[in-house]
């Protein structure tokens, strides 16, 4: 009994040593599995601090003609697919022309929009830049019901015609220095234009005016690091956000009172109206509505106009054939006896509707094509 003792006494380093090595190399295989499945393919890339990741420096001010010095250095790194932290979350960023276009081709099928929830939980749940699938066909359909060829010819065209004047007659009113910022001024156009006709808001009028500033301070912190503290970008946008849809709110009482006392028959003239009197949506999901669309158009237009005029500068070739354009369309309302932009005169402005859409494939800068023509381009 000793001896047997003895033995396992003996052995017992051995056993220990197998057993532990046995369970290393489990472990090891469990481990491996786990962070295989947890860690697929990425591309190369950094995550920055915690929490705050990159955000700052993605965010950093650069040109617009430009992708920035952020994107540059990681491109310089990592190539144009790059992994970082923004916004609190893990992204994959691309910079390549391939397969963003491929993301936005399989929209929906193999790729689903999102935004941030400090994004997103600003701009509502109801928001159409967050819904997905038939969310947001549905509150699509509506937007698009509203701005239906008949009123983009009759209503909307001359309002975009009434605005452009306006502005044209502050600059010529103006008694400062005749040097103005296109994209402030752009904006401005854009955001008067929207306020219109969403909820029948004219240019100039103070609720108007106020309502403009708010959206600037909303617009500065909407996409800024979601830090809820006083005096944070995120915080005053957070305010300005309560306070845009305590606007659109009380418009929304005061077109109930006008349905209610006036015929409902009347036709709206504005998206607000059109919403409540034509479509089940609830409250809150028109309140989202007006406030994603203000967004949405304010945002895109007011930027390629800016850059339009930007690239204008270094293209005498297209200011001479758009000025050439303009003047055969003002010769032609002559001879009609109107003073009115129609619908006919806009679809015969082949080149100005075409050259706002090359600033987005042709960055020229300073440099202009020998021949400016759109016809190789279709």
């Amino acid at each position: 009994m000793a001896s047997i003792t003895s033995e396992l006494l003996f052995l017992l380093p051995f056993i220990l040593l197998a057993v532990l090595s046995f369970y290393t190399i489990t472990v090891a295989k469990c481990h491996a599995g786990r962070t295989k499945k947890k860690r697929p393919n990425l591309p190369p890339g950094a995550v920055g601090w915690p929490f705050i990741g990159e955000t700052f420096g993605y965010l950093r001010t650069h040109p617009a003609t430009s992708i920035g010095q952020f994107m540059n250095q990681h491109i310089a790194r990592y190539g144009k697919i790059y992994r970082s932290s923004l916004f609190g979350h893990p992204t994959v960023v691309s910079a390549d022309a391939g397969l963003n276009r491929y993301i936005l081709q399989n929209e929906g099928r193999l790729f689903e929009v999102s935004y941030p929830p400090s994004i997103g939980g600003i701009l509502g749940k109801w928001s159409m830049l967050v819904l997905v699938g038939h969310h947001h066909r549905e509150m699509r359909s509506i937007a698009l019901d509203f701005l239906s060829s008949v009123r983009l010819r009759a209503v909307l065209l001359p309002e975009v015609e009434r605005h452009t004047l306006l502005v044209l007659r502050d600059w010529l009113l103006s008694t400062s220095p005749a040097v103005f910022s296109a994209q402030h001024e752009a904006k401005k156009f854009t955001y008067n234009l929207m306020a219109k006709n969403l909820m029948s808001m004219d240019p100039g009028e103070e609720e108007t005016e106020g309502l403009r500033l708010e959206y600037i301070t909303f617009m500065k912190g909407l996409v800024s690091a979601p830090l809820k503290f006083p005096g944070t970008a995120y915080w005053k946008a957070l305010k300005s956000w309560a306070t845009i849809l305590g606007v659109i709110e009380r418009k929304m009482e005061e077109r109930l009172e006008q349905m209610n006392k006036e015929d409902s028959s009347t036709e709206e003239d504005d998206l607000l109206g059109w919403a409540m009197k034509q479509s089940n949506l609830s409250k809150e999901q028109i309140l989202d509505l007006l406030l994603s669309l203000l967004f949405a158009g304010h945002e895109t237009s007011s930027v390629a106009l800016s850059l339009a005029i930007f690239f204008l500068e270094g293209c005498p070739k297209a200011i001479k054939q758009l000025r050439e354009e303009h003047l055969e369309i003002a010769r032609r309302q002559k001879l009609r006896g109107e003073c009115k932009l129609s619908w006919e005169d806009y679809k015969e402005m082949v080149f100005t509707q075409c050259y706002m859409l090359w600033p987005a494939y042709f960055p020229w800068g300073n440099h202009c094509p020998s021949t400016v023509s759109w016809q190789g381009y279709k």
